[in-house]
């Protein structure tokens, strides 16, 4: 069994990427390690090479600013670089620069490749997440939150990257996957509040066409508030080892308030709906559980 890993990344240095803790984190369970780096105007190469290890290769696009539309252009990368792993692999994982898997659930990764390896009914492997927002202490426990995401897929062309690259399908149609025992961390939302503001007005683009809103959000000099949440939760767990030095030089402290909830009425009663049985009604989901 062969597995590849793939990755997109531009301006990683300038964005505060824990790219290089995402690459490392999965270096383990994969036979290669395809790095898609954009035209970047800081020395994102440079962070990549340094990794040096041996399973890394290299890449290079431009990045059609034009399809920012949607984050249309992020699909559009993540589609390269999916293009680029070795043919003979049976499964590639793919790994956003914001996301770090913990080594405690490597095994349970491994063990699901091999288990339906051979199983061509099963197009992806579906991971739980853990948002992180603005200190490594605190999560997103609410429906605001996606829960699930399909990070592993056959090394099957036909499959793309879907709007965004949150996710993949075939054409219009969702996956058909298997939810293993598996969870990414997810830590795009922890930064100091001056680098979270400062991500935000290089990243937002690729969400938004040149409106004036955006204009004047990119224009505003303060730091962004993290004040604006529905529901978070004190994280008790333990972090990925690969992130140990970057939590170590966190220099910025910010309190939250967890009694506060922030919940129109009809989010209050699924909030509470999901707390109570672990269901999540009218979720949107991008995969289809087999």
């Amino acid at each position: 069994m062969k597995i590849s890993g793939f990755t997109i990344i531009r301006n990683a240095i300038i964005n505060d990427y824990p790219i290089v803790e995402a690459i490392r984190s999965i270096l383990p369970v994969v036979d290669e390690m395809v790095v898609l780096i954009g035209d970047s105007e800081d020395d994102t190469t440079g962070l990549i090479k340094a990794i040096n290890d041996p399973k890394i290769k290299i890449h290079y696009s431009t990045w059609d600013l034009s399809l920012r539309k949607g984050g249309r252009v992020l699909a559009v990368e993540t589609d390269k670089a999916f293009q680029l792993i070795d043919p003979a692999s049976d499964w590639a994982f793919y790994i956003q620069g914001d996301e770090v898997i913990h080594e405690q659930y490597l095994p349970a990764i491994k063990t699901a490749c091999e288990k339906y390896k051979t199983d061509t009914n099963v197009e992806g492997l579906l991971f739980r997440y853990l948002h992180f927002y603005g200190t490594y202490d605190y999560v997103g426990d609410s429906r605001r939150w996606y829960h699930r995401e399909v990070r592993i897929i056959r090394n099957d062309k036909r499959i793309a990257a879907y709007r965004d690259a949150q996710g993949f399908r075939i054409g219009q149609t969702k996956l058909k996957v298997k939810l293993i025992d598996a969870c990414v961390y997810h830590y795009g939302w922890v930064k100091s509040p001056k680098q979270m503001k400062q991500k935000q007005q290089h990243v937002s683009r690729f969400w938004n066409e040149d409106s004036e809103e955006w204009r004047q959000y990119v224009q505003q000099e303060d730091a962004f508030n993290f004040d604006d949440f529905d529901s978070l939760q004190k994280f008790t767990g333990s972090h990925p080892a690969v992130m140990k030095d970057r939590i170590e030089k966190k220099n910025w402290n910010i309190d939250i308030d967890l009694s506060k909830k922030h919940f129109s009425l009809k989010d209050a009663l699924l909030y509470r709906f999901e707390k109570l049985t672990s269901i999540r009604p009218f979720d949107f989901k991008n995969y289809r559980i087999i």
